[in-house]
């Protein structure tokens, strides 16, 4: 976490990762207008927020802002994606749609770093923190895998389907079972949120939808486990054929 004016812009231009920021309310126009402007050309999370929680957070010397630094260093997805190619090989991308919890997320990571994920896909905004948790829960897979952090997912299916890229997601709704269907070749798989699942916006440009079977009465795998199952079938047909 760092805070102060200067110290802030002078680390989201210098190119740092910078997960979020806190923005107080009411701080001058002159202030507002760069941090906003920096914000919307790196791509930050910014939230306005009373002073008395910057305050709490590193007492009275913040200026008006705090920030908070990432754990990893963000990737471009537009360059991830020709990249991959051109190691000649096969396109695996996971796609987070409102996962919030840190240990969700970093058993997740774990899970995709194992399984030959080459980049977890995330948003801006509405996605959980990469802290010191996540990297715990991870194991140390979320320091070799990539990170993308996109402004749009819906954007994001669209450049991966413009690459060659199958782009799929579990739902409980869906028709197929995870083991019926066909995930060689480039594949990316978008995982919804336990209480939500994925949003429609979203679930409208997925290529196809799969269901995960079971057998007891519990509404649905945690999520986390779900990756896991799915991203272990992906590799198993990939490895078999």
């Amino acid at each position: 976490m760092i805070y102060g004016r200067h110290p802030i812009l002078d680390t989201i231009n210098a190119g740092g990762s910078v997960d979020k920021i806190f923005l107080q309310k009411n701080i001058s126009k002159e202030f507002d207008s760069d941090i906003r402007q920096a914000c919307r050309q790196f791509g930050i999370p910014m939230q306005y927020v009373p002073k008395e929680k910057l305050n709490r957070l590193c007492g009275q010397n913040h200026q008006g802002v705090v920030a908070f630094l990432s754990m990893v260093e963000y990737k471009n997805l537009e360059d991830i994606i020709p990249f991959i190619y051109e190691q000649s090989s096969v396109p695996l991308f996971l796609l987070l749609d409102g996962i919030t919890d840190v240990r969700n997320f970093g058993a997740i990571a774990r899970s995709a770093e194992l399984c030959g994920v080459q980049a977890i896909i995330v948003p801006q905004k509405g996605g959980a923190a990469i802290n010191e948790d996540a990297m715990k829960t991870s194991a140390g897979a979320l320091s070799k895998i990539q990170v993308c952090r996109v402004s749009s997912l819906k954007k994001a299916i669209d450049l991966l389907k413009l690459n060659g890229i199958k782009v799929i997601g579990a739902s409980l709704q869906a028709k197929t079972e995870l083991f019926d269907m066909d995930m060689v070749g480039p594949t990316a798989i978008v995982l919804g949120s336990e209480g939500a699942g994925i949003s429609n916006d979203v679930g409208k440009l997925l290529d196809d939808h799969f269901l995960i079977p079971q057998v007891g009465t519990t509404d649905s795998f945690n999520v986390s486990v779900a990756a896991g199952i799915t991203l272990y079938e992906v590799m198993r047909q990939n490895r078999s054929k």
